[in-house]
């Protein structure tokens, strides 16, 4: 009588589809999607702002520079989560301008003359710098052994606390109001605390579903809040045109200085550390597995996108960790919602009076959203310093004189006043200082004196949860 096999049919050809790589039907992505928009869109904004207003460039030039923003945001997005050869990290990962550009390009655009004149020269390193990225990405992959965790996870705490004081300065009023009465009115402070009460309501006492929209139902709720008592004005979105279309080269071809150009590639480099670091944030959040083929495919995504943003009038891009708490929050983990949320980021770029109704969420709603967002940042940032043996008194040390760095330019602003402009322009930022003083000390400390670092342990990474073996969870090809 013939054996039967003992394999089923059914067992062979069951597959598990990880949570990252997980298609959600249209409705939700579209909602998931745009929660990441509202909660993107003012620090996608800042950066053309504040430099646009350090430039003295006029409004309609600054508008322009908006929509180029969003518009490449949305494009770099897609291309980070989506992926294509092998760019993109294929995680759930918003592209969005890096924070650590803004100081080193004022200080560029504004000692080429500043206005237009001192954009090309900014635009010049800007591309310069992506091309480096792109170029560099896979031996810069390869050297993630000299990141353990003790440096990632010192990076993103330091991400996480240097974000937080600008989402408690929205939560005051704006940081546009600093030195008038109207700053930390308690009536500002009280939409702030509002919102943040009611994300926290919602996740604590909603359904699944309704929880990973905690963050969208907030801003929403706290905008329509302060409409009713005249605090949110909607005039802007009257006055903006319906469509806009950003040509690459707008203000002129770009001009390509040396010491500019030294100065971006110093930049690149500080992003592509916090790059890695997000990378390892989100595959931690994820539970999918990140290795230095994921690590080169997004620092490419990078570049990609900042050569992008140097042709589209915009600026360096970097994966964004505002985003990376709202994952978190939500737990919806699908890279797909990262591609939505890109297709309305374009939307917006081509849509100025769409663009101004997202604008329009107040300061202090936003601010009390992005509390809770830039917090779990710096919380995933902790999360990946236990680790690390912080008993051992050099990774201590690693950690405890790079968080000093970090708060050196906001505490003792004086002190870089007085640097040369070119070197103001590479330190006078508390990512940038934190972030080369964790990598300098680490390389002191543990890599020269060939002292073994702990690695993060991916396999083991939540094994008293789903393991992620169960998902096929080797990186997307």
């Amino acid at each position: 009588m013939p054996r039967q096999s003992p394999h089923r049919p059914h067992a062979q050809t069951r597959t598990h589809t990880h949570p990252v790589d997980e298609l959600l039907p249209i409705p939700r992505l579209a909602l998931y999607g745009f929660q990441h928009v509202l909660a993107f869109y003012a620090a996608a904004v800042i950066v053309p702002v504040l430099l646009g207003n350090a430039l003295g460039l006029s409004r309609q030039e600054l508008v322009h520079l908006i929509n180029a923003d969003l518009l490449t945001c949305g494009v770099a997005s897609i291309i980070q989560a989506l992926g294509f050869w092998k760019v993109g990290a294929r995680l759930p990962l918003v592209q969005g301008v890096t924070f650590t550009a803004v100081s080193p390009m004022i200080a560029i655009g504004t000692g080429a003359g500043g206005g237009t004149a001192g954009l090309l020269v900014v635009y010049g390193a800007v591309i310069t710098a992506g091309m480096a990225t792109f170029l560099f990405a896979p031996l810069f992959s390869k050297l993630v052994k000299y990141f353990p965790p003790v440096v990632i996870g010192t990076i993103l705490t330091i991400i996480g606390i240097t974000l937080i004081p600008v989402a408690l300065q929205d939560a005051a009023g704006g940081a546009h109001l600093i030195g008038t009465p109207a700053y930390g009115d308690p009536k500002n402070l009280a939409y702030a605390l509002g919102t943040l009460l009611f994300i926290l309501a919602v996740v604590r006492i909603g359904k699944p579903f309704l929880s990973s929209l905690a963050v969208l139902l907030g801003l929403v709720v706290g905008t329509a809040v302060a409409w009713l008592f005249g605090d949110a004005d909607f005039a802007a979105v009257r006055e903006s045109d319906w469509f806009g279309v950003t040509t690459p080269f707008h203000y002129g071809m770009p001009r390509f200085e040396l010491l500019p150009i030294v100065a971006m590639l110093v930049v690149v480099l500080i992003t592509m550390v916090e790059t890695t670091g997000d990378v390892y944030a989100i595959g931690e959040i994820t539970r999918k597995r990140v290795d230095a083929d994921t690590v080169a495919r997004a620092l490419r995504a990078d570049g990609a996108a900042t050569v992008l943003g140097g042709v589209l009038n915009s600026f360096p891009y970097v994966a964004f960790a505002e985003n990376i708490g709202l994952v978190r929050m939500s737990k919806v983990m699908s890279r797909y919602v990262v591609v939505a949320a890109g297709v309305f980021m374009v939307v917006l770029g081509l849509l100025p009076k769409a663009g101004s109704l997202v604008a329009s969420v107040p300061h202090p709603v936003l601010g009390g959203a992005a509390v809770s967002m830039f917090g779990i940042v710096a919380a995933v940032g902790v999360q990946i310093l236990g680790k690390a043996d912080l008993r051992e008194e050099r990774n201590t040390l690693i950690l405890a004189v790079s968080l000093g760095a970090a708060l050196l330019p906001t505490t003792v602003a004086p002190f870089f006043d007085r640097m040369p402009d070119d070197l103001r322009a590479v330190l006078d930022s508390g990512i940038t200082l934190g972030a080369l003083t964790a990598i300098t000390l680490n390389l002191l400390f543990n890599v020269f004196t060939r002292r073994t670092t702990t690695e993060i342990d991916w396999d083991g990474v939540g094994e008293d949860e789903a393991p992620e073996a169960e998902f096929g969870a080797h990186p997307a090809r």
